[in-house]
């Protein structure tokens, strides 16, 4: 059953018909026919789904929607919002993978006879799952058409407490469930959606379809939320080690918990002040495991939904800079063990916040802005960490490794301490020398390699070895100064100037070698001729006529395939990206296929290697597989780049020009001929390669020699 309510964006439109949005543009001005907006605005009109689907069946530009972008559009275009909508398709899909014969039974019959008999189903499955308080409140788990004021919640008064010992004798708990039991009438219009939902987890299973949805919203709200990267999760739960009871205080997706989360028995305990992700990542949490989950909703600083909780494991990413974190109100409140934090350090607060929720040696990992570690204004709870051995590592990240992406981040590695050890000591470890080129990200290998060998040796008995450069362990004392300044940066040894010496002897003789070959694939002289009058063909065309196959980048996919994005295919690099996980195929690129980018206005078409075959197909991106018996994949990568080409195949915005990649244009030649040309554009990109090496050479060894220069490792004659 289709609804008719359901709205699609220009947007929407061009992705049902794999078009680009000037396409969709053209449809509304040359066909009077053309569905007529419903909603949205002037400038971002949408258009009843139904009604589209229609045209463009009618005029033989979609066969059949494919069920997971009906799904989606579903979804999207929710009359309560994706967030509600992407709630209830949560609820359902917990009671498929919980109890899948009981939703047979609930969709039998009409829209009306499912959103009746649906709330007592998900009670079932809610009460054992997320508690029995999940089920008292019927109000609808958020509403997207107000933000809460974390500052109107009314924080619990501060419970006796002996704060050492961890004990709290205060009866009540303050808590508020992420999820609440939808009523029937909440969940009649997500009806239509429901069952769809239901088709498309029988295809792809309970979880991968909500991954899929998951994913596709984030996608589509790329700065609404601020995400914590795989890679970076996985590192900060083995930091942590195993445990059965595992906290996030500040949840988001939760990334974090996702990665703690590996064996049933667990408890996994989540909070946020942002209502939707708290329900979310609750459901989420779910579907993966069959672990107890317990997600809230409120600001942990003013409002903690779990003070009786004392966990093995925490890990947290919290909010940064945040100068309205509770000061004012909280100024008597018994997590301030180590210190009252200053109005300008909310991070410091939430290094007490973790402390107060562990058992005695229970660990606790959190990301940092590099700036706590050397605030005039947090040193004494600094010093006071370090003193009683709750702060045992601080690790620097290298550029990109969690959004903000310009800074290097901190790891803070903590443990609260069962006894004031006799010589404490604190591990401080620098690896931002592993950091990728541009947008790429860090060598996340060498990160997890590096730090987890070094955190490792380290809790060994005996003394740690230096690593230069790397990680060193420094005595406490050490760092009871007036400053208390924790940069790792700014206390482990330098390298050594052999090793400094050998590093740039190796770079100079590589870029020799490099220029040498620059040297030799400079093109020859070019010969003049007359300009060529050739029939021409469209990308367009030759998709139709079946010489190539034209497959637009995905928004998720499988977390450990490697992504090639839109800034590689432009700077020649390897795959760097990563997709919102989700069970969505991904489109994998193959030898022989040709990637373009779609916007920025560069003249840029990329053949894929075999090094670079099997990588997933980025945003932004269009992978053309051309028949390998009509068209020679250089001929037409050299041809894609022409300028005039693209000129003619672009539409231009107020701040981006976007690329129509069918509109592009090349020439109809016979397949030798095509080689011929093929292999002149081969050599030509060869020499592109060694120039970008070259370059990338040169700047390494620069900065080399300044560093080694303003250092005294490398000496002026």
């Amino acid at each position: 059953m289709q609804d008719n309510a359901t709205e699609v964006t220009a947007a929407g439109i061009a992705r049902l018909a794999g078009v680009g949005r000037a396409a969709v543009s053209n449809w509304r001005r040359r066909h009077s026919d053309f569905p007529r907006p419903v909603g949205g605005t002037e400038t971002s009109p949408s258009f009843a789904l139904a009604e589209v689907e229609s045209w463009l069946r009618k005029q033989g530009k979609l066969a059949e929607v494919p069920l997971r972008e009906r799904v989606w559009q579903q979804l999207s275009g929710h009359p309560e919002g994706p967030v509600t909508a992407l709630t209830h398709a949560g609820c359902l899909l917990l009671l498929i993978h919980d109890r899948p014969t009981v939703w047979l039974e609930v969709s039998a019959g009409s829209d009306e006879r499912l959103s009746e008999m649906l709330p007592g189903a998900l009670r079932e499955v809610f009460t054992p799952r997320f508690g029995p308080e999940s089920v008292m409140n019927t109000a609808p788990a958020v509403n997207t058409r107000a933000a809460v004021n974390t500052a109107d919640v009314v924080h619990p008064a501060p419970p006796a407490a002996d704060v050492r010992s961890g004990v709290h004798t205060h009866p009540a708990v303050n808590t508020h469930p992420a999820l609440h039991l939808p009523t029937g009438p909440e969940l009649l219009p997500s009806a239509p959606l429901l069952r769809g939902v239901a088709e498309l987890a029988a295809e792809l299973g309970a979880r991968q379809t909500f991954e899929f949805l998951l994913g596709r919203h984030l996608d589509a709200n790329p700065r609404q939320y601020t995400l914590t990267p795989a890679d970076l999760a996985a590192l900060m739960a083995d930091l942590a080690g195993p445990a059965r009871t595992v906290l996030d205080p500040a949840c988001g997706t939760g990334a974090l918990l996702r990665a703690a989360a590996t064996r049933p028995d667990q408890e996994l305990y989540a909070q946020d002040s942002a209502p939707e992700l708290a329900a979310l990542t609750t459901l989420r949490l779910a579907l993966q495991t069959w672990s107890t989950v317990r997600g809230a909703v409120g600001d942990s600083l003013r409002a903690d939904a779990h003070p009786r909780l004392r966990a093995d494991a925490i890990l947290c990413h919290p909010p940064f800079n945040e100068r309205n974190w509770g000061h004012d109100e909280l100024a008597y409140d018994p997590r301030w063990e180590y210190g009252f934090p200053a109005r300008t350090e909310s991070e410091l607060a939430w290094v007490q916040h973790a402390l107060a929720r562990l058992k005695d040696g229970g660990a606790g990992v959190l990301l940092m802005p590099p700036a706590a570690a050397s605030r005039r204004s947090g040193r004494r709870i600094r010093a006071d960490l370090l003193r009683r051995g709750a702060l045992r590592a601080v690790i620097a990240l290298p550029v990109g490794a969690a959004p903000p992406y310009n800074i290097p981040l901190h790891l803070w590695v903590l443990r609260r301490p069962e006894k004031a050890p006799a010589q404490p000591e604190v591990l401080l470890v620098d690896v931002g020398q592993f950091a990728g080129e541009g947008r790429g990200g860090p060598d996340w290998r060498a990160v997890r390699e590096a730090v987890l060998d070094a955190w490792q040796a380290f809790g060994r008995p005996g003394r740690f070895a230096e690593r230069p450069g790397l990680a060193r362990a420094l005595p406490v004392i050490a760092l009871l100064d007036d400053d208390v300044d924790l940069a790792p940066a700014r206390h482990l040894p330098p390298r050594t100037a052999t090793d400094g010496a050998e590093q740039l002897t190796a770079v100079r003789e590589h870029l020799g070698e490099t220029l040498r070959l620059t040297a030799d694939l400079t093109p020859s002289r070019a010969d003049v001729a007359q300009p060529a009058r050739w029939p021409l063909t469209t990308i367009g065309e030759l998709a139709r006529g079946g010489a190539l196959m034209l497959r637009t980048g995905g928004n998720g996919g499988h977390a450990r395939v490697p992504v090639l994005t839109d800034h590689d295919v432009l700077f020649g690099a390897d795959p760097s990206g990563t997709l919102p996980e989700s069970e969505e195929e991904a489109v994998l690129t193959e030898p022989g296929d040709i990637v373009v980018p779609v916007l920025g206005g560069g003249s840029v078409a990329r053949v894929i290697d075999a090094r670079t075959g099997g990588a997933a197909l980025g945003r932004n991106l269009v992978l053309l597989r051309p028949d390998p018996a009509a068209l020679d994949p250089w001929f037409l990568a050299g041809f894609l780049r022409g300028t005039a080409n693209n000129r003619q195949a672009s539409s231009y915005a107020s701040t981006a020009t976007r690329l129509d990649v069918r509109r592009l244009q090349l020439p109809r030649l016979p397949l030798d001929e095509q080689r011929r040309y093929g292999e002149r554009f081969r050599a030509l990109d060869e020499f592109e390669r060694a120039l970008r090496h070259a370059g990338r050479l040169g700047e390494q060894l620069v900065r080399g020699m300044y560093d080694g220069l303003t250092d005294g490792t490398v000496a002026p004659d």
